[in-house]
Protein backbone atom coordinates (compact mmCIF):
# COMPACT_ATOMS: atom_id res chain seq x y z
CA UNK A 1 0.00 0.00 0.00
CA UNK A 2 1.52 3.15 -0.89
CA UNK A 3 1.24 6.74 0.94
CA UNK A 4 -1.67 8.64 -0.95
CA UNK A 5 -5.33 10.42 0.01
CA UNK A 6 -7.13 9.26 2.63
CA UNK A 7 -4.67 6.94 3.66
CA UNK A 8 -3.04 7.21 7.52
CA UNK A 9 1.13 7.48 6.92
CA UNK A 10 2.94 6.76 9.66
CA UNK A 11 6.61 7.45 9.86
CA UNK A 12 9.80 7.90 11.89
CA UNK A 13 11.66 11.82 11.09
CA UNK A 14 14.50 13.76 12.07
CA UNK A 15 13.92 17.49 11.44
CA UNK A 16 17.53 19.61 10.33
CA UNK A 17 17.78 23.28 9.53
CA UNK A 18 20.16 24.20 6.77
CA UNK A 19 23.43 24.14 9.37
CA UNK A 20 22.41 20.64 10.22
CA UNK A 21 21.37 21.63 14.15
CA UNK A 22 18.28 18.84 15.09
CA UNK A 23 14.89 20.66 15.55
CA UNK A 24 12.67 17.97 16.06
CA UNK A 25 12.59 13.96 16.23
CA UNK A 26 9.93 11.24 16.22
CA UNK A 27 12.51 9.81 18.58
CA UNK A 28 11.67 6.24 17.10
CA UNK A 29 8.06 6.67 17.90
CA UNK A 30 6.03 6.62 14.59
CA UNK A 31 4.06 9.92 14.24
CA UNK A 32 0.82 8.88 12.44
CA UNK A 33 -0.57 11.84 9.84
CA UNK A 34 -3.80 11.63 7.36
CA UNK A 35 -2.59 11.90 4.13
CA UNK A 36 -4.18 15.13 1.76
CA UNK A 37 -5.65 17.08 5.05
CA UNK A 38 -2.78 19.25 5.80
CA UNK A 39 -1.55 18.04 8.87
CA UNK A 40 2.01 17.87 7.47
CA UNK A 41 3.85 21.10 5.80
CA UNK A 42 2.87 20.94 2.27
CA UNK A 43 6.76 20.01 0.81
CA UNK A 44 7.11 17.07 3.10
CA UNK A 45 3.25 15.91 1.73
CA UNK A 46 4.43 15.97 -1.58
CA UNK A 47 7.72 14.12 -0.71
CA UNK A 48 5.44 11.43 1.13
CA UNK A 49 3.18 11.08 -1.57
CA UNK A 50 3.46 7.77 -3.03
CA UNK A 51 5.55 6.53 -0.82
CA UNK A 52 5.57 2.74 1.11
CA UNK A 53 6.18 0.98 3.96
CA UNK A 54 9.98 0.56 4.41
CA UNK A 55 11.16 3.25 2.37
CA UNK A 56 13.75 5.51 3.55
CA UNK A 57 14.55 9.07 2.10
CA UNK A 58 16.19 13.11 2.51
CA UNK A 59 13.35 15.33 2.18
CA UNK A 60 14.82 18.97 1.47
CA UNK A 61 11.95 21.68 1.85
CA UNK A 62 12.44 25.26 1.09
CA UNK A 63 10.71 27.69 3.18
CA UNK A 64 7.97 28.39 0.76
CA UNK A 65 6.64 25.09 1.16
CA UNK A 66 7.40 24.62 4.53
CA UNK A 67 6.12 27.74 7.01
CA UNK A 68 6.72 29.82 4.31
CA UNK A 69 8.77 33.10 3.82
CA UNK A 70 9.18 35.63 6.88
CA UNK A 71 5.94 38.41 6.43
CA UNK A 72 7.82 41.68 7.81
CA UNK A 73 3.88 42.61 8.74
CA UNK A 74 3.88 40.58 11.45
CA UNK A 75 6.89 42.31 12.90
CA UNK A 76 5.82 44.61 15.18
CA UNK A 77 8.14 47.17 17.14
CA UNK A 78 7.63 49.75 20.08
CA UNK A 79 5.23 47.69 21.46
CA UNK A 80 4.44 49.06 24.89
CA UNK A 81 5.79 46.58 27.96
CA UNK A 82 2.45 47.84 29.62
CA UNK A 83 0.85 45.42 27.27
CA UNK A 84 2.23 42.32 28.61
CA UNK A 85 0.42 42.34 31.96
CA UNK A 86 1.33 40.07 34.77
CA UNK A 87 4.53 39.51 33.51
CA UNK A 88 7.26 41.09 35.26
CA UNK A 89 10.39 39.97 33.53
CA UNK A 90 10.33 40.01 29.79
CA UNK A 91 12.92 38.24 27.88
CA UNK A 92 13.62 37.85 24.38
CA UNK A 93 12.78 34.58 23.65
CA UNK A 94 9.63 34.46 25.21
CA UNK A 95 6.33 33.72 23.33
CA UNK A 96 2.79 34.96 23.56
CA UNK A 97 -0.61 34.90 22.81
CA UNK A 98 -1.61 37.90 21.36
CA UNK A 99 -5.26 39.03 20.17
CA UNK A 100 -5.96 40.81 16.98
CA UNK A 101 -8.66 41.97 14.93
CA UNK A 102 -7.91 38.56 12.59
CA UNK A 103 -8.03 36.56 16.35
CA UNK A 104 -5.53 35.00 18.36
CA UNK A 105 -2.00 35.02 17.45
CA UNK A 106 1.62 33.60 18.85
CA UNK A 107 4.09 36.04 18.97
CA UNK A 108 7.67 35.87 19.91
CA UNK A 109 9.58 39.24 21.83
CA UNK A 110 12.78 39.52 19.78
CA UNK A 111 14.34 42.46 21.24
CA UNK A 112 13.43 44.56 24.30
CA UNK A 113 13.84 48.65 24.67
CA UNK A 114 13.77 50.57 28.04
CA UNK A 115 10.04 50.65 27.44
CA UNK A 116 9.20 48.88 24.45
CA UNK A 117 9.63 45.50 22.93
CA UNK A 118 9.94 43.90 19.24
CA UNK A 119 7.11 41.17 18.44
CA UNK A 120 7.31 38.70 15.90
CA UNK A 121 4.17 36.60 15.12
CA UNK A 122 6.03 35.03 12.24
CA UNK A 123 6.29 31.30 12.74
CA UNK A 124 9.46 30.08 14.67
CA UNK A 125 10.40 28.09 11.36
CA UNK A 126 9.60 30.86 8.35
CA UNK A 127 12.50 31.62 6.18
CA UNK A 128 14.12 28.61 7.04
CA UNK A 129 14.93 26.01 4.65
CA UNK A 130 14.11 22.01 6.45
CA UNK A 131 15.62 18.67 5.51
CA UNK A 132 13.91 15.79 7.44
CA UNK A 133 15.48 12.12 7.48
CA UNK A 134 12.23 9.68 7.28
CA UNK A 135 11.22 6.10 7.59
CA UNK A 136 7.62 5.29 6.62
CA UNK A 137 7.00 2.61 9.15
CA UNK A 138 3.34 2.05 7.71
CA UNK A 139 0.54 2.66 5.45
CA UNK A 140 -3.07 1.87 6.14
CA UNK A 141 -6.52 2.91 5.35
CA UNK A 142 -8.21 5.78 7.15
CA UNK A 143 -11.34 4.63 9.17
CA UNK A 144 -14.65 6.60 8.71
CA UNK A 145 -13.89 8.71 11.70
CA UNK A 146 -10.44 9.62 11.07
CA UNK A 147 -11.58 11.12 7.62
CA UNK A 148 -14.75 12.87 9.41
CA UNK A 149 -12.20 13.92 11.71
CA UNK A 150 -9.64 15.36 9.37
CA UNK A 151 -6.92 13.61 11.08
CA UNK A 152 -5.32 10.37 12.41
CA UNK A 153 -6.16 8.38 15.33
CA UNK A 154 -4.54 5.71 17.57
CA UNK A 155 -0.72 5.06 17.99
CA UNK A 156 1.17 8.32 17.06
CA UNK A 157 -1.88 10.23 16.22
CA UNK A 158 -4.49 12.26 18.21
CA UNK A 159 -6.00 10.93 20.88
CA UNK A 160 -9.38 12.06 21.84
Amino acid sequence: MKIEQNKVGMINYSLTDSEGNLIDSSNGQALAYLHGHSNLIPGLEKELEGKGTGDKFNANIPASEAYGEVEPNLIQEGVPKSMFQGVDNLEVGMRFEAQSEQGVHSVEITDIQDETVTVDGNHPLAGKDLNFDIEVMGVRDATEEELEHGHAHGDGGHQH
